[in-house]
């Protein structure tokens, strides 16, 4: 069991099934609330968040813009530490928990090669460099940038270095995938083609994700669970259960007429919370 702060255990959610093959972790937080100190007061980015991920789940979680969605990511990763309440990450088998954070941007480091990045976190793990060279290589076979591992990050494209970063975060076998806005700052049809390329990857390693995102189509086609967040502090409005069968397709779920509803009760909850987080803005410090 891995906890932050207040020490108090929690168990694993109840009566949770993994499919065979699952590897990914449960996640569990229980009243989780993170204060900062500045310099006008104190500032309440996530308050009384209670959430339940079961392993090998893929939740996507979307609000407005400051509402404390990557202070969640942190929390769940061990980053940093709630104010009060508590947040557990669980294997399945009853073993150590390991993790792994896919962040928007240029998240490559640019003085080492397409294939050394992805190896990174293994070199840092004292894996030997055949086998850390190996497993760099099947990797850069899955996200299909095997002609470029020995490419330098300034001479792929965008949408390429993301790739790489996702393979350097499955190159650790992580249990849980933290992944924050991945895909925000590239192209649409670049976007498309990964959204595609990562449902293959979860469907293949039944890893366990937690995934930001500003895209209510994003959530819709990735996701099992969508997780609308208030507007600061954030906590969860709701949960909403995507109805898409699997395997899937950005195609076969944009064609679905469960589609357009799916999007409008989506698009309501969270107009009201951007536009409560808008009005918090203009308002200005109390």
């Amino acid at each position: 069991m891995a906890e932050a702060a207040i020490g108090q255990r929690i168990t694993s959610p109840a009566g949770a099934t993994v499919a065979a093959g699952q590897r990914g972790a449960s996640v569990v937080t229980r009243g989780l609330e993170r204060r900062f100190e500045t310099p006008t007061g104190p500032v309440e980015a996530i308050h009384d968040v209670d959430l339940t991920v079961a392993p090998g789940e893929f939740c996507a979680i979307v609000g407005p813009s400051g509402c404390g969605k990557s202070t969640l990511l942190r929390l769940v990763a061990g980053l940093d530490r709630p104010t009060s309440g508590a947040v557990a990450v669980e294997r399945v088998d009853g073993g150590r928990p390991t993790n792994a954070l896919v962040f928007q941007g240029r998240s490559v480091f640019p003085w080492l090669t397409v294939r050394q990045n992805v190896a990174y976190g293994l070199k840092l793990r004292g894996v030997r460099r055949a086998r850390r060279g190996k497993a760099a290589d099947e990797l850069l076979r899955t996200v299909g940038l095997t002609s470029f591992a020995r490419a330098y990050p300034h001479q792929i494209s965008e949408g390429m270095r993301q790739r790489v970063a996702i393979a350097r975060a499955l190159a650790v076998d992580p249990d849980l995938l933290l992944m924050d806005e991945p895909f925000g700052a590239l192209d649409e049809q670049t976007r498309f083609l990964l959204q595609e390329e990562l449902l293959r990857i979860w469907e293949t390693t039944g890893k366990t994700v937690l995934f930001v995102t500003h895209s209510i189509d994003e959530a819709m086609i990735l996701a099992d669970r969508i997780l609308v967040m208030s507007a600061q502090p954030g906590t969860i409005r709701a949960a909403l259960e995507v109805p898409f069968a699997r395997p899937r397709s950005l195609t076969a779920v944009r064609s679905d007429p469960a589609f357009a509803e799916m999007f409008t009760t989506t698009w309501a909850m969270l107009r009201e919370e951007v536009t409560a987080a808008r009005q918090m803005r203009e308002a200005g410090p109390r």
